[in-house]
């Protein structure tokens, strides 16, 4: 007489190969994804380098990178192309980085810092700055980077009741967002004329006039907040499955939302008081990752890579491209803005919520 299998038996060795063949294979795709958005953002990089109003070749831009002097190429390359490139590379990973941390975070594609306020939060922080106060060099950055923290808290404490639904932390920031636009073009509405071109060429994001001292800061914020956010990967993957499950796994939640929410906002603070708020990076990248790289791990250096690719490439069809020389902010934003648009409908005819 035959009996039922138990329900606690354990899987057929079958089943458990097929499993580990699928992350395997998973794993490799992943890795592939890497390596490949990792040469194409230095294609990019290169590319950057070397061509311009004037090409220079690549032993050249060696030289000039390894500090030798080169006639020409010393200027152009190492003072002018060189941090420009390092920071559209630097500003793009954050930007990625810190944009797939927030939609994985709160399991939806427009939590972007965007949409939600953070960059609203650095912007209207800059205005303020360059207009109502006459400052100018580091200390709009230093304005902009308490500010994008500020708001970032602040959009937990109002979300907080009981815990953080990931719905309402969306809602209280697109309202926080929408305040901080207001204000911003109040701002805008009384400055002078000079004023009013500094403070626009610095809230379009543009990568014109890079310099080292830009450079450094962000540089130092992807370098130590990037493992950080890795470190919280494991934790950040087991609250996608919702807070009490989390909690069941041994995650503290409440902690691991508010280090994740700092380290992710000061990315986007660095990367925005070194380039200006570049639209649309931090939202396009997770979801270009997500579609590139598949289901399971964390998509974060997918996402800073694509980001690092996104500004690098936008920055260099704005300048020589287009036929006439845009901030980066405006190509980013061409192409930002459809997708927002197409994700919206898309939702809207699958029946979905957001």
């Amino acid at each position: 007489m035959s009996t039922a299998a138990s329900p606690l038996a354990p899987p057929a060795p079958s089943a458990v190969r097929a499993v580990a063949r699928g992350r395997r294979r998973r794993a490799s795709r992943r890795r592939l994804v890497v390596l490949t958005l990792a040469l194409l953002a230095a294609a990019a990089f290169a590319v950057t380098l070397m061509a311009g109003e004037t090409f220079y070749p690549p032993g050249d831009v060696v030289r000039v990178v390894l500090g030798e002097q080169v006639p020409g190429a010393s200027f152009t390359v190492g003072r002018l192309r060189l941090p420009r490139a390092v920071l559209a590379l630097t500003t793009g990973f954050a930007f990625g980085a810190a944009g797939v941390t927030f939609q994985t975070m709160l399991r939806n594609p427009l939590a972007s810092p965007d949409v939600i306020g953070i960059s609203s939060g650095a912007s209207a922080a800059a205005a303020f700055a360059i207009v109502s106060l006459s400052l100018g060099g580091t200390r709009v950055p230093v304005f902009a980077i308490a500010a994008a923290l500020a708001v970032a808290l602040l959009m937990y404490a109002l979300a907080f009741r009981d815990g953080v639904a990931g719905t309402r932390l969306i809602l209280v920031g697109i309202g926080i967002s929408a305040i901080l636009d207001s204000v911003t073009s109040y701002i805008l509405s009384r400055a002078a004329e000079w004023d009013l071109q500094e403070a626009m060429r610095w809230l379009t994001g543009s990568l014109n006039g890079a310099t080292w001292g830009q450079v450094r800061p962000v540089l130092g914020a992807v370098a130590v907040l990037t493992p950080v956010l890795l470190v919280l990967t494991r934790d950040l993957a087991a609250m996608r499955l919702g807070d009490d499950t989390a909690a069941a796994l041994g995650v503290r939640v409440e902690r691991t939302r508010v280090a994740v929410i700092v380290a992710a906002a000061l990315l986007i603070a660095f990367g925005t008081a070194a380039a200006g708020p570049i639209a649309f990076v931090a939202f396009l990248s997770g979801p270009i990752a997500a579609r590139l790289a598949g289901a399971g791990g964390s998509l974060l250096v997918p996402a800073g890579l694509v980001g690092a690719l996104l500004v690098l490439a936008a920055d260099f069809a704005g300048q020589f491209a287009l036929g006439a020389r845009y901030p980066v902010g405006v190509v980013t934003g061409v192409l930002g803005a459809p997708y927002l648009v197409h994700l919206i409908v898309r939702t809207h005819r699958s029946g979905g919520s957001l």
